[in-house]
C-alpha cells in the first residue's frame, strides 16, 4: 500500500504535511522486513469483538470494551493472512489477556466484581481466528506481550527476525508490543487492515506513529505477498490445517 493513501492523512494538520515534507528525519522508505517471519494476533478476544456483528453504539451496550463493525472487518482480513502463514509454515502466536489479572495497570480490577465464568470467557479468542495445532497461545498481564509472557524467548528459539502483527487495539497492546519488538532488535510489520480500535483517530494517528518510528504499515494484501515469499516449502491445504 503507497505510504501516500493510507488514512492517517486526513488527521493531519497542513502544518504537519508541511513539517514532514521538509524535515530530513520524516521517513521516506520503508525500514523492510527480514526473512524469517512470525505473526502475532494480539487481543483477537470475545471482549472486543462481542457476540455478534453489531454497530458500535449497541455493541457496547453488551460488550462495554468492544471496537464494532471495525474488529470484525479485521477478523475478516486476519484469517486469510493466518491461512498464508500457516500454509508456509511461519509460525503463529495469539496474545490474550489474564482473566483474572492482578496488575494494577488492568483498570478491570478496580471496577466492581464480575461474573467470573463472563470474565474468562471474555478472553477467549473468537471462533472465527480459532488456534490451529501448532499455533502458540500465551496469556499477558500488561499492554506489550514482550514484558509479561515468553513470547521474546520463543522467538528467539524460532531463529524469528521479523513479526507481523494483527489484532486490538492499535492504540494500546499492538502499539505497546510493535515498540517493544522494535526495541528487542526485530524488524516489524504492522497490518492497517487486520487491526482495530474503538476509536478510529486513536487507531490511524498510533498507525502514523508506528510507521515513522518503529515499523512498516501494510496492509493485508502486502502481508500475504511478503508471506508468500517467506517461510518453509509451501504444504497443502489439509497438512496445514487450513
Amino acid at each position: 500500500m503507497d505510504r501516500a493513501t493510507k488514512g492517517w492523512n486526513r488527521f493531519l494538520t497542513e502544518q504537519d504535511t508541511q513539517l514532514l515534507a521538509r524535515t530530513s528525519w520524516a521517513k521516506r522508505e520503508p525500514f523492510g522486513l527480514g526473512t524469517t517471519p512470525a505473526v502475532i494476533v494480539v487481543d483477537a478476544y470475545r471482549a472486543a469483538l462481542g457476540d455478534s456483528r453489531r454497530p458500535l453504539l449497541e455493541a457496547v451496550d453488551a460488550w462495554p470494551s468492544a471496537c464494532g463493525p471495525a474488529g470484525w472487518a479485521a477478523v475478516d482480513r486476519i484469517a486469510p493472512v493466518l491461512a498464508a502463514a500457516r500454509g508456509r509454515r511461519v509460525p503463529v502466536f495469539y496474545l490474550t489477556g489474564l482473566a483474572a489479572n492482578p496488575n494494577p495497570w488492568n483498570r478491570k480490577r478496580r471496577e466492581r466484581p464480575r461474573d467470573p465464568v463472563r470474565t474468562a470467557r471474555d478472553m477467549r479468542i473468537v471462533d472465527e481466528l480459532a488456534p490451529a495445532d501448532g499455533d502458540v497461545v500465551l496469556e499477558k498481564c500488561t499492554p506489550s506481550g514482550f514484558t509479561s509472557s515468553p513470547l521474546d524467548a520463543l522467538l528467539t528459539a524460532a531463529r524469528i527476525d521479523t513479526v507481523l502483527l494483527c489484532g486490538e487495539a492499535t492504540s494500546g497492546c499492538v502499539r505497546a508490543t510493535a515498540i517493544d519488538a522494535c526495541v528487542l532488535g526485530y524488524r516489524v510489520g504492522v497490518v492497517e487492515d487486520c487491526c482495530f480500535d474503538r476509536i478510529e483517530a486513536s487507531h490511524w494517528m498510533s498507525l502514523f506513529d508506528l510507521d515513522q518510528k518503529y515499523a512498516d504499515v501494510i496492509d493485508s494484501a502486502a502481508a500475504l505477498r511478503y508471506l508468500e515469499g517467506t517461510g518453509a516449502e509451501a504444504v497443502d491445504a489439509d497438512e496445514a490445517g487450513a
